[in-house]
């Protein structure tokens, strides 16, 4: 089973530094990657830049009108009104359906923000101590995931 995860990195390019080494872990088969995207939020920007990982995941398993649907809810449509109320709540309902909802699009938009950048990944057949021993010591957030209680504490106290 694939599991979404989304990483926050307290600097603009820290997400970039994370798929440099998910694409290590991959190579060494510790890990599998189906698709990512990034967000980099630079100091004085209006709107972060986003950026689908196809040069990891080759065609990606969601695609790019996934990550831009989901980016789009997340960071663009608080800036464009009531214009598109009726289409981005069909969009937040087919999102729900995979477990991203209202509570997780405000999660991540209160806590990505300008100076900062986040790893969306979707992964399966992580081999956690060596994943672990390639982000020693990165001042990483895990913002959310659609693993267990159970599944995300143990994540959690591995990079703790």
């Amino acid at each position: 089973m694939a599991t979404l995860t989304v990483w926050k990195f307290q600097t603009t390019d820290g997400a970039d530094g994370a798929v440099d080494r998910l694409k290590s872990l991959e190579k060494q088969e510790l890990i599998h990657v189906h698709d990512a995207a990034t967000i980099s939020w630079e100091e004085g920007a209006k709107r972060p830049t986003t950026r689908q990982l196809h040069n990891l995941v080759g065609a990606g398993a969601m695609g790019g009108m996934f990550w831009g649907m989901l980016f789009g809810l997340i960071f663009f449509v608080p800036l464009l009104g009531a214009a598109l109320g009726a289409a981005t709540g069909a969009a937040s309902g087919a999102l729900a359906d995979v477990g991203i909802d209202d509570d997780f699009i405000k999660k991540v938009r209160d806590q990505v923000t300008p100076g900062t950048s986040a790893l969306f990944v979707m992964t399966s057949g992580a081999v956690m101590d060596k994943v672990h021993d390639a982000f020693r010591g990165d001042r990483v957030e895990l913002i959310h995931t659609n693993l267990s209680e159970d599944q995300e504490k143990a994540l959690k106290e591995v990079f703790a």
